[in-house]
């Protein structure tokens, strides 16, 4: 047990190394593009700290290349000092030298699902709010429920509240509406409600249309008009809306079980969400290959040779096995395959693809 503990103990030290190195990296490049992006009416505080909010997302992506990464530090710092040698000589088996890194690896990933996943999608949220805010000076906000979809649109200080009852799948079309326009730091200045809405470039267009206006003082309902299509402004676009709800890793792990049922409900299609949900649960298992594959190529003793061809092959194959889950990935979302086949196959083959390896460079 000792020796598993301090295998284990320096592939964590080497992990959190290469992560911290990653962050800077990260953070520095976001940085500078948050400044390209932004002009002089954004303070460089409030640029710091879209970078910092933006930071947990970017390096969520890159967490399969820093494991990688560090299974090849690791290995590659253990042959050099013939301590891998030693521990074969004591009679241990090279395969022990694996049991501590792999058990970080399952850890880090089960924290990474349950831990660092809600805090990615509480900061991504949190980065789109405040950029929106920032470059238009209004918010749009998207709410998935029991009760229907609820929007926001914001135009300087005014604020309109959307509701519908479901919606296409497409998201271009949505049936018994309700908008409430409310004044500039004001209460409600109009309701209307219409029995569909479609969202074109810069307006909605409303059918079966009744207005009501509440800032007049008198009765609303003797004042109220109809139309048979009604054209309103909007900021909002189809794509900003699709991508609201479409993203899922905006919603944290623990609620996308409901927040599928809630989009099912209101008739888009979840099979986005319910693949990434299945991604989430095998990102574990797919870490645990990726170390596997790092020390398959990098366990030998550095005074055989060729160690950079060696550390090129085993970048080259993470990459590959990277590649395969995402097109796999892609299969899932268009329905060609099912969600569990989309995320399990590609870590379970990757686990035995390293296992094998391993077991042939060991015993041959």
């Amino acid at each position: 047990m000792i020796l598993h503990y301090y295998f284990a103990r320096r592939f964590l030290w080497v992990f959190l190394g290469m992560f911290a190195v990653f962050f800077l990296f990260v953070a520095l490049l976001d940085l500078v593009e948050q400044l390209r992006m932004f002009d002089e009416t954004v303070s460089f505080g409030q640029v710091l700290q879209l970078t910092l909010l933006n930071a947990p997302q970017s390096l969520y992506q890159l967490l399969p290349l820093v494991v990688i990464l560090s299974a090849i530090a690791l290995f590659l710092g253990l042959a050099r000092s013939s301590e891998l040698v030693v521990t074969r000589a004591a009679g241990r088996p090279g395969l022990a030298a694996l049991i501590g890194p792999v058990g970080v690896a399952l850890v880090v990933g089960a924290l990474s699902v349950a831990m660092f996943n809600p805090i990615v999608a509480a900061t991504s949220k949190r980065y789109s709010d405040l950029a929106e805010s920032y470059d238009n000076g209004g918010a749009s906000t998207l709410s998935i429920g029991a009760d229907g979809l609820w929007l926001r649109q914001g135009d300087g200080g005014a604020q309109t509240v959307i509701r519908a009852s479901r919606a296409n799948p497409s998201a271009t079309e949505f049936y018994e509406v309700t908008f409430v326009a409310y004044a500039p730091g004001g209460g409600p200045i109009r309701r209307i409600e219409a029995a569909e809405a479609r969202l074109d470039d810069g307006a909605w267009m409303l059918r079966d249309a009744k207005s009501w206006p509440l800032g007049s003082g008198g009765n609303p309902e003797t004042q109220a008009e109809t139309y048979g299509l009604l054209r309103l402004p909007s900021t909002l676009t189809q794509d900003s809306i699709r991508d609201r709800f479409g993203n899922p890793s905006s919603v944290s792990i623990w609620d996308l079980p409901a927040f599928i049922s809630d989009l099912e409900i209101a008739g888009f299609s979840a099979r986005r969400h319910q693949v990434w949900l299945q991604m989430e649960l095998a990102r574990p298992l797919f870490l645990v290959a990726l170390v596997l594959v790092g020390a398959g190529f990098t366990m030998r003793h550095s005074r055989l040779g060729r160690t950079g061809v060696a550390v090129l092959a085993a970048i080259l194959l993470g990459f590959g096995l990277y590649y395969i889950r995402n097109f796999a990935q892609i299969l899932g979302e268009n329905g060609q395959i099912t969600p569990v086949m989309a995320a399990w196959v590609p870590p379970l083959s990757s686990l035995l693809l390293a296992l094998g390896l391993i077991l042939h460079m060991e015993d041959g």
